[in-house]
């Protein structure tokens, strides 16, 4: 009998997104043929979210927090399957992403894992940031993307790191240490991906995270040595403001 799954959206003034990641997971869901539910975690939605995703037929819970992981956080407490997958509200996945992830972790060999990642459009330096995150993911093991793992799993390592960024990179750590404990493997998607919306870089440029990271090197610089304030307001304008 096939294991029952979750599927964990969160979302903030997603409208112009949230039903498409829905019909996505819709279809990786039927693909797989087993019970299912996806819940969107609407964070501080002021726009129609949570209306179209209802509208769906998918559950709905809510998180005021302004931390993408306790927006995490908030629909896997709420989830009941006994695998629980997330994904980003502007991302699909493709339709065997969930059969695929299953059966990874009915091997045995597996903790969980992330997914590859392509952007869904791509230009010259939207090719050179998918080569950076390829090396970056593929010298540290550490995929993210969409996460995958046994509900028993996230309830032991405590979901999501509550960190304001860079949190998933930490999750995928914390999984991987998690999983060595216990001589299971962190994984990776090998036949499905993360397809990843370009609507930032639609908005403000295919330079974007290279413009980003020279305007603000002093305010990266000056969080390396704990003064995050400046840092802190970039990624509220960046991430948590965000309605692009």
């Amino acid at each position: 009998m096939k294991k029952s799954v979750s599927v964990v959206i969160p979302a903030h003034n997603e409208e112009k997104y949230v039903k498409r990641c829905i019909a996505s997971v819709k279809r990786a869901a039927e693909y797989y043929g087993g019970k299912y539910e996806i819940i969107v975690s609407c964070n501080r939605c002021t726009d129609r979210t949570a209306e179209i995703a209802e509208k769906c037929g998918v559950r709905v819970v809510y998180c005021e927090d302004r931390c993408i992981a306790s927006v995490r956080n908030t629909g896997i407490n709420a989830a009941a399957g006994d695998i629980i997958l997330t994904i980003d509200c502007d991302n699909r996945m493709t339709r065997g992403t969930i059969k695929e992830a299953a059966y990874l972790l009915s091997q045995g060999k597996y903790i969980g894992g992330g997914a590859p990642i392509r952007f869904e459009r791509y230009s010259f330096a939207l090719f050179l940031n998918d080569l950076m995150c390829r090396a970056g993911f593929g010298l540290t093991g550490l995929y993210c993307g969409i996460f995958w793992a046994e509900k028993s799993t996230w309830q032991a390592v405590g979901g999501f790191v509550p960190k304001k960024a860079m949190e998933d990179v930490a999750t995928a750590k914390r999984l991987k240490e998690y999983g060595m404990k216990h001589g299971l493997r962190y994984g990776c998607l090998k036949r499905n991906h993360l397809i990843n919306s370009t609507r930032k870089y639609d908005d403000m440029g295919d330079l974007l995270y290279f413009k980003l990271m020279i305007q603000n090197a002093g305010t990266l610089l000056k969080a390396a040595f704990g003064r995050r304030e400046e840092l802190d307001a970039l990624l509220d304008r960046m991430f948590y403001d965000y309605n692009g």
